[in-house]
Formats: structure tokens, sequence, C-alpha cells
């Protein structure tokens, strides 16, 4: 199984990524309290928001369960 969040977009254009390197910050258009897409196997199985938890670690809070048709 594959689980993936959408949290958001890099600022910077993708072939940027090809030069991360360990501790590298990739800012996001996204923000606490966005909008984010829970993924199963590619397929968008809920919906949620950014959260903070624990002070500054980033989760995502299940705001709806999208039915098979959705």
């Amino acid at each position: 199984l594959r689980r993936s969040v959408t949290v958001g977009r890099p600022r910077r254009p993708g072939r940027d990524g090809l030069s991360l390197a360990p501790g590298a910050v990739v800012e996001l258009d996204r923000s606490a309290g966005a909008p984010a897409d829970v993924q199963l196997n590619g397929r968008t199985i809920a919906k949620g928001e950014v959260v903070v938890v624990d002070g500054g670690d980033y989760g995502v809070r299940i705001t709806k369960i999208l039915d098979a048709d959705d």
C-alpha cells in the first residue's frame, strides 16, 4: 500500500528538487489550517486540514472521508 498526504506544492520549480541536500528546507504554498488530501494508492480517500501538533510538528486533521463514488 502506498499512502500519502498532499500538503502543498513547493514554491520553487521542480528542477530545483534535484539539488536538495539533507537539512534543506522546502517552502510549501500551504500553512496550518490549509486543506490537504489524504491519498491511498494514488486515490484521494479523505479531505483534511494541516494542523500543528506537539509544539512544532505538522499533522492532518481528517475532516471528511470520501465515498468510493467521490
